[in-house]
């Protein structure tokens, strides 16, 4: 168990785990399944943990309004990274668990992180019923039978000053991102699985130090996994999630080399998906705001010219640092010019 920790603790501290974010969490994958095109999703059974992969995620963030008018943000993120391609039980899995949670005003950003261990009930998810959890955070179905399990659910998190209590339901269908859910991540042809479910409403509770706000918006899940990291010459990405005033969402990234490589999704009211294609979204640094020792752009020009698409966007809060294990800037938005409304963005390598 020991050595299983320390590489863990290896595998976190990395330089590449740090540069690239999430995906330097899978910098080995000889052993491991490696996503292939074509391979249709299969649902609930895809909505739980895929232990022959390196690494995997449950991601969720919600753009909210409080009672007392003011604008905040949530994240809620469940990691898996495998030792090795298998589930075992007890001690002997190889499954480690990190969970981090980000609570974001106009004026603070909290984070928190967890660690636990699979086999041992600490930490894990199941498709059937659904529920992801790590300590006492939990993501957990409260669908119908005749619903897909993540539909609606219950979401908490707490950290040592602040914690949330929401429920998600949602009102349009879940999209496959890039190719039916098979999403390339470089030129090199790296890729994973990569399904969203972009259309919740969210209430619910959040307790700051200042006391409990009840609070009310919009959510969006991404559902990840892979077993391959980045390019070698891949420092990190940064990724939006945009949810429009006139019901459109759009999912936009790029991802750093000494090539840059962008992918997207633009989805309609009604849930219908069209991919973009490498260098279809251009992302321009408007301003930067210098964070733990390092300058990071946390002000964007977003434009896809082909969809009459030129947008800005400014942060609720340009400080929300994630300082934990992995590093990274995590927070919600607001964005204005040819199209408006709200959103996330999240940055890592920096």
């Amino acid at each position: 168990m020991n050595a299983r920790i320390l590489t863990l603790t290896a595998l976190l501290l990395a330089p590449n785990a740090h540069a690239q974010g999430f995906a330097g969490l899978g910098t080995d994958a000889e052993g491991f399944a490696i996503p292939e095109r074509g391979r249709a999703l299969h649902f609930p059974a895809d909505h739980g943990p895929h232990p022959e992969y390196r690494i995997e995620w449950w991601y969720l963030t919600a753009t909210l309004t409080g009672a007392d008018g003011q604008d905040y943000g949530v994240q809620w993120t469940l990691f898996r990274s495998a030792l090795a391609p298998f589930e075992a039980e007890g001690w002997d899995s190889p499954q480690i668990w990190m969970g981090h949670a980000g609570l974001t005003t106009a004026s603070a950003h909290f984070s928190a992180e967890r660690f636990g261990r699979g086999g041992v009930g600490q930490a894990g998810v199941t498709a059937e019923p659904f529920a992801a959890w790590i300590d006492d955070w939990h993501m957990t179905s409260t669908a119908q039978p005749d619903q897909d399990a993540l539909d609606r659910l219950d979401i908490h998190a707490r950290g040592s000053d602040f914690s949330f209590t929401l429920d998600f339901t949602a009102e349009g269908p879940r999209v496959l991102q890039g190719d039916q859910g098979y999403s390339v991540k470089s030129p090199q042809g790296q890729a994973s699985y990569y399904y969203s479910q972009p259309f919740y409403t969210v209430t619910g509770r959040l307790d700051l130090p200042e006391g409990p706000v009840a609070v009310t918006g919009q959510g969006w899940l991404d559902r990840e996994w892979s077993s391959q990291a980045l390019s070698d010459d891949q420092s990190g990405w940064d990724w939006v999630s945009l949810a429009f005033d006139d019901g459109h969402r759009m999912m936009a990234a790029q991802v750093r080399g000494r090539q840059t490589f962008t992918a997207g999704t633009w989805i309609t009211p009604e849930g219908q998906a069209t991919p973009l294609p490498d260098g279809a979204v251009q992302f321009t640094p408007l301003r930067h705001t210098r964070l733990n020792g390092r300058d990071v752009p946390t002000h964007w020009q977003i434009d896809w010219p082909e969809g009459g698409l030129s947008i800005t966007t400014e942060p609720l809060n340009p400080h929300s640092w994630m300082d934990l294990s992995v590093q990274y800037w995590e927070g919600p938005l607001r964005f204005t010019g040819s199209h408006s409304g709200r959103g996330y963005l999240e940055m890592t390598g920096y």
